[in-house]
């Protein structure tokens, strides 16, 4: 099982140990979409969406979730969370979300912008389900990261 990071020897999942690594500021950006009827779009742009700001809640969420991740994801390491960015951008099919995620640790913040962008996109839906029961959260993926031995990686 050598090559497996998060292996051990007999093939179970395990933590990896970072403690011997550099500690270095780090960065991850990540974007997701969640797509909405005509009626939910201009909901949202009029203000109209009966459970109140809809995009507040879900930044708000999205923050909340990136300093939680490690609560969901089971091999995650418990990292310091230095700053949360959530923007969400209402477009005519749906809303773009993009966080960007900072630490300076010992290990990357990649998790912790998909989880963002997931949850505000989970929350955002909460928000607009009576609008409209058929949203649906697509694309979520890492944009870019920064930091580390591995320096800057950008989706090609």
């Amino acid at each position: 099982m050598t090559g497996f990071s998060h292996l051990d020897e007999s093939g179970a999942a395990r933590m990896v140990d970072v403690s011997a690594k550099e500690v270095s500021a780090r960065t991850a950006t990540a974007t997701g979409f969640v797509r909405l009827s005509a009626e939910c779009v201009a909901a949202l742009r009029a203000g109209n969406v009966p459970k109140g700001d809809a995009l507040a809640v879900a930044r708000i969420a999205g923050i909340q979730a990136a300093k939680r991740t490690p609560d969901l994801v089971p091999l995650c390491h418990p990292i310091a969370i230095h700053g949360v960015t959530v923007d969400l951008a209402v477009q005519d099919d749906g809303v773009a979300i993009s966080a960007q995620v900072r630490t300076a640790d010992r290990t990357g913040v990649e998790m912790e912008a998909l989880t963002c962008v997931s949850v505000a996109g989970l929350a955002l839906i909460d928000m607009v389900k009576a609008v409209d029961p058929a949203a649906v959260i697509t694309d979520v993926r890492v944009e870019e990261k920064t930091g580390g031995k591995t320096g800057v990686w950008r989706r090609p």
